[in-house]
């Protein structure tokens, strides 16, 4: 039985978006100077968006949220082989408050701390794809 059109253009969408975060994040860095901030917030949407969009494949609700540990649970409880993700994501969930409103120098992201976050935002990401069908996968 085919899957179902709908299904397949809600998390094509956000499989879609994600890449597009993945590629901000590459822009934003390459900038003159660096648009540290951007990147971050880009790197944290990433993460969101790809495991949002492994949930609506497996009809998981998963409301409205930013909290990646919150997501990461939820995406275990469909493929415990993405427990190794859960203490990688859980400090990006920070870079949405850190790298989008003022506060103290402390909290500001570096950027080596945004490429780190990079590299495990673009890994999440090509976990969740080799997990979905070929239907939902963007090149």
């Amino acid at each position: 039985m085919a899957p179902d059109p709908e299904r397949v253009k809600q998390v094509r969408a956000w499989i879609e978006n994600a890449k597009e975060d993945l590629r901000a994040v590459e822009v934003d860095l390459k900038a003159d100077p660096p648009l540290v901030g951007a990147a971050g917030f880009h790197v944290q949407q990433a993460a969101e968006k790809a495991m949002k969009g492994f949930l609506a494949w497996h009809d998981r609700p998963f409301g409205k949220t930013h909290d990646l540990v919150v997501l990461a649970n939820a995406c275990l409880a469909v493929d415990r082989s993405l427990e190794s993700f859960v203490p990688e994501v859980s400090p990006l969930t920070e870079y949405i408050w850190r790298s989008r409103y003022p506060g103290r120098v402390a909290d500001e992201l570096g950027i080596e701390e945004v490429r780190e976050g990079e590299a495990v935002a673009r890994r999440l990401y090509a976990a969740i794809l080799q997990r979905l069908p070929p239907e939902v996968r963007v090149s």
